[in-house]
């Protein structure tokens, strides 16, 4: 890696950081669902437009820039951002909230957009100081099935020219600022949503004799689901089963005659998955069928494991300890929450790695998919440069 590269990424990264913190102001105000990105995407080509960057739009509000240094052919590498906000309404009193309520930024994907703006802007003005082409992926529908990352890849996102790797970064409300992690192998998990009807005759709730009782079996299935896991798995291979909702009846005298039911299943490995996906089905027909009650189960099929790639990651992670030392470099830890980011990895090869955005002094250490969450914005311009930094030296 070029030390003189390096210091001109690291220049430009300190340079730009408060313009960038500005960009995550106005998309964090202007928070927008998944698929319906439509004025974040705008905002979006309007700023690569502003770059002298020729972008192309796919799956309705997606963009992807393209950036052309020395060289061009000799090494294609992507960097993707995820752009859709959550459903959430936002308890945060900042100057940028939510202008949309009950719509929030509340998993840091302003952070990671402007992040990838900045970094294409350092890019661009550096291209003659690094070969090959980087490939911008700004991604809707992150938040929901069947994931924004699913419906770019078959329009060809990763083709023409086909990258050979690709980052993203996701910030890290329990790592301080100025830290990156990193972590070769399995690294998140699959998700998949299950969505249970129990019906059978409802009745008087004094005369539970001539009814079949679809609250008493809810609650016999939300007990006997817990044994997929406890019973059917490997102790040693991660995996969660959990039963989030339960809707049925609406006053204290009366049986329901239907019962409904949600929740997740998450894995790490793809056999097992599918084999607990059919144990759920065969353990939660019979047992509610043997209950006198019928049930229609449907297991809705999500985003597979993330998979980062273990010489990827290496080589990432030994850039990053020269980029800002080894002692702030850590490694990640597993989740069992769940990234899109999966399906990429799945093809070619890639890096999810985290930024650290925790700052008790500041307040900011509310974790995401919460009406809190933030960030300590000093953490864009490490977010700026790394990402910078990889599409620039992985290009070379």
């Amino acid at each position: 890696m070029s030390e003189f590269l390096q210091q001109q990424i690291k220049t430009l990264a300190k340079q730009y950081a408060a313009e960038f913190i500005e960009v995550r102001h106005h998309i964090h105000a202007n928070p927008e669902l998944s698929y319906v990105e439509f004025e974040t995407s705008r905002f979006i080509q309007q700023k690569l437009t502003s770059f002298n960057i020729p972008f192309e739009v796919k799956a309705t509000t997606g963009v992807i820039g393209l950036i052309k240094g020395k060289n061009p052919e000799k090494r294609v590498v992507a960097l993707r951002a995820d752009m859709d906000a959550l459903p959430i309404l936002e308890a945060n009193d900042i100057p940028y909230k939510s202008t949309k309520p009950g719509i929030m930024h509340a998993c840091g994907h302003d952070v990671h957009t402007s992040c990838l703006l900045g970094a294409a802007k350092i890019l661009s003005e550096l291209k003659s100081a690094w070969e090959g082409t980087v490939k911008l992926i700004f991604q809707p529908g992150e938040e929901k099935n069947p994931g924004g990352a699913s419906l770019l890849i078959k329009e060809g996102v990763l083709e023409n020219p086909a990258p050979q790797s690709i980052y993203a970064l996701h910030v890290h409300t329990t790592l301080p600022t100025g830290k990156l992690s990193f972590r070769g192998g399995m690294v998140m998990a699959s998700a998949d949503e299950i969505y249970i009807t129990i019906k059978a005759k409802g009745g008087h709730a004094a005369a539970p004799q001539l009814t079949a009782d679809t609250i008493l079996i809810a609650s016999n299935l939300v007990v006997a689901l817990q044994q997929i896991v406890s019973r059917n798995n490997n102790p040693f291979n991660p995996s969660v089963l959990s039963i989030t909702s339960i809707q049925g009846g609406n006053t204290t005298n009366v049986i329901p005659s239907e019962v409904k039911m949600m929740g997740t299943f998450r894995a790490m490995n793809e056999e097992w998955r599918f084999a607990a996906h059919g144990l759920i089905k065969k353990m939660a027909t019979e047992l509610v069928e043997s209950m006198g009650a019928e049930i229609d189960i449907k297991i809705d099929v999500g985003y597979p494991f993330v998979l980062n790639d273990v010489p990827l990651s290496a080589a990432a992670r030994k850039k990053a300890e020269s980029f800002i030392g080894a002692g702030n470099v850590e490694e990640t830890e597993l989740r069992m929450g769940a990234e899109d980011f999966a399906y990429y990895s799945h093809k070619i090869p890639g890096c999810f790695f985290r930024l650290g955005t925790y700052n008790a002094a500041k307040g900011m250490f509310t974790g995401v998919h919460t009406p809190t969450f933030n960030i300590d914005e000093d953490a864009i311009e490490l977010g700026i440069a790394m990402m910078a930094l990889l599409g620039a030296t992985n290009a070379e």
